[in-house]
C-alpha cells in the first residue's frame, strides 16, 4: 500500500495541473504545460515542506514562497486555492480584468511578495527574503522555483553568489528543468549535471532528483533543510505538460492554452 500522505499529495499535484488547465483554457490564453511541469514540486512545497498560515500570508514568520517562473502563474494561484486561501473556482478568473490573478504574479495579492513577470530576478528577491529573516531572528525559510530558461539569465548567477558569500543555509531554490523554452530547447536541455555543476562552483549545495518522483523530492527538500552554510538549489528532472499525452514533452505548446475540447480530453485523462 502507498504512503497515505504520498497519495495525498499525488491526488493534490493532479488537482493543480487540472486547475491550471481550466484556469488557461477560460482564459484563452497563459502557460499551462509550464505549470504542470511543476505540479509536483509545489504540492510537495505546500502540503508536506512549507510552513505558513494561508488565512495571514503575509505572517512574519511564515515560510516565502517565489515563484520566479512567473508565467506559470496558475499553479501559483491553484496551489493558494488548495490551501484554503480564497475558494478553487476563483482560479478561473484568470487574467479578466476584474480579477487581480494576473498572469503573472503581482504584489497586489497578498501571497505574493514579488512580482516575477520579468525572468531571472526571483532568485534576487529570495535572497533579500532570506537575508531578512537573518534580520530579523526568524527561523523561516524561503523558497525559489526557477525554470531552466531563466537560468540562462546572468542575473540568477550574479544572486546565486551573493547567496552563497552570505552563506544562506536558509535558502532553497528549485530548477524545473523541463528541457523546452519559449521556441526551442532550453539551453542544457535534461543535463541536470551541468546546472548542478555550475550553482556547486558557486558554492551551493546541490541535487539532481527526478521532479516527478514525490518520495525524491521530500527527501531532496529535508536535505536542504539539514544542510548548514551554505544555500542549496534542488534540480528537478521534469517533463513538459506532464499526465497528458497531447503535450507532454512536447514543442510548440509554450504559452498556449488547450482549446476547450482539449481541455476536457486533458482534465479526464488526468482524473
Amino acid at each position: 500500500m502507498p504512503d497515505p500522505s504520498l497519495a495525498a499529495l499525488q491526488n493534490l499535484a493532479t488537482q493543480l495541473r487540472i486547475d491550471s488547465i481550466r484556469a488557461t483554457t477560460e482564459a484563452g490564453s497563459g502557460h499551462p504545460t509550464s505549470c504542470m511541469s511543476a505540479a509536483d514540486i509545489v504540492a510537495a512545497l505546500f502540503f508536506a515542506e512549507m510552513r505558513f498560515d494561508p488565512q495571514d500570508p503575509q505572517h512574519p514568520e511564515n515560510d516565502r514562497f517565489v515563484m520566479s517562473k512567473g508565467h506559470a502563474a496558475p499553479l501559483l494561484y491553484a496551489a493558494w486555492a488548495a490551501t484554503g486561501a480564497f475558494p478553487r473556482d476563483e482560479v478561473l478568473k484568470l487574467r479578466r480584468f476584474d480579477s487581480d490573478l494576473e498572469g503573472h504574479p503581482t504584489p497586489r495579492l497578498p501571497f505574493v511578495d514579488v512580482a516575477t513577470g520579468s525572468l531571472g530576478q526571483g532568485l534576487a528577491a529570495g535572497v533579500g527574503m532570506a537575508l531578512n529573516a537573518r534580520r530579523i531572528g526568524s527561523d523561516y525559510r524561503t523558497y525559489v522555483l526557477l525554470g531552466d530558461g531563466e537560468t540562462a539569465e546572468g542575473s540568477v548567477w550574479e544572486a546565486a553568489e551573493v547567496a552563497s558569500a552570505q552563506q544562506l543555509d536558509n535558502l532553497c531554490g528549485i530548477t524545473d528543468v523541463n528541457g523546452l523554452g519559449q521556441s526551442r530547447t532550453t539551453q542544457w536541455r535534461h543535463d541536470l549535471g551541468a546546472i548542478a555543476a555550475r550553482y556547486r562552483a558557486c558554492g551551493w549545495h546541490a541535487v539532481t532528483i527526478d521532479g516527478h518522483d514525490l518520495p525524491a523530492v521530500l527527501a531532496a527538500l529535508a536535505e536542504a533543510r539539514s544542510t548548514r552554510g551554505r544555500p542549496t538549489m534542488l534540480v528537478a528532472r521534469t517533463q513538459k505538460g506532464k499526465g497528458v499525452k497531447l503535450v507532454e514533452g512536447k514543442d510548440n505548446w509554450h504559452g498556449k492554452a488547450m482549446k476547450r475540447d482539449e481541455a476536457d480530453r486533458a482534465i479526464a485523462e488526468l482524473e
